[in-house]
């Protein structure tokens, strides 16, 4: 007989206050890490830590109001059409109520993300590509950190399995399923991992952009990849070939081989891969 794991944490830090969730403390593990990552670059770079600062700044600003109206319009736009208070992190219908950010889609904060880069680049006049080539490292462990985060929430559940690590949902119901949450936080550090290898060895940081395109089609590949072993997150999904998640994958599988390409037919006469 197989036996499962039993998977019945409390979201709640503590059971009194619903808005300290484990899932805001793998957020701030996550930025804590990629946070370190950059600030290693930074340094190699000489670049003082106040800019650094400011880089983050900018950074955690476009990751969380992409994520959130990512999740808004891509997941349940009707619902907030018509609950719009909801898109802050309160409830008022049936009695006011602190959710914190229920809903937050990572395909949204990449976007966020990216716009806060520009709008940093803009500001402090600063390479844009170098940028990109590292917060594709940085980026890896904050990836994970929310997927432990989902999973301690017992959210994107994957289908049932009877494999001897399937995970029992005891919050959601008693079927075993898939930890699709443990395979995508695995799989986000080992494309990390695989990055910072690459950038280590001094080969790939010419051609420009060719960590950060490589980055985008791992890291988006493997998510469309595992999605065919998870639950459908909204209704709508059900009569689809593909689901949004995985839609939403291939424009980033697309740029990010497009990317390598550029990158490589641009080596000859690039520019030193610095910041400035």
């Amino acid at each position: 007989m197989i036996s499962y794991i039993i998977w019945d944490i409390d979201p709640r830090i503590f059971s009194e206050l619903e808005f300290l969730r484990w899932y805001g403390v793998c957020w701030v593990i996550g930025l804590f890490l990629a946070y370190h990552i950059m600030a290693y670059f930074y340094k190699l770079e000489g670049i003082p830590e106040a800019e650094l600062d400011k880089f983050v700044t900018y950074a955690v600003v476009g990751i969380l109001i992409g994520a959130r109206l990512g999740h808004i319009l891509f997941y349940d736009p009707v619902h907030y059409w018509n609950n719009p208070i909801e898109i802050l992190p309160i409830r008022i219908n049936p009695t006011f109520q602190f959710t914190g950010l229920a809903g937050l889609a990572s395909h949204g904060g990449v976007a966020g993300a990216l716009l806060a880069f520009y709008l940093y680049k803009r500001k402090f006049k600063r390479d844009i590509i170098w940028i990109l080539d590292r917060i594709a490292i940085a980026s890896a462990p904050l990836f994970a950190s929310i997927r432990i985060g989902n999973l301690i929430n017992s959210e994107i559940i994957g289908g049932p399995s009877n494999l001897p690590w399937a995970f029992v949902f005891v919050r959601i119901d008693h079927i075993p399923r898939h930890p699709t949450q443990i395979y995508e936080a695995l799989a986000y550090l080992l494309s990390g991992f695989i990055l910072f290898v690459l950038w280590k060895s001094k080969k790939y940081v010419q051609p420009r952009g060719f960590i950060f395109g490589l980055g985008a089609t791992l890291m988006a590949s493997q998510r469309f990849l595992i999605e065919f072993l998870k639950e459908n997150q909204v209704g709508f999904e059900g009569g689809m070939i593909l689901n949004m998640g995985q839609i939403l994958s291939i424009p980033l599988i697309v740029a990010g081989i497009a990317i390598m390409i550029w990158s490589n037919r641009s080596l000859t006469g690039a520019k030193p891969n610095r910041l400035t």
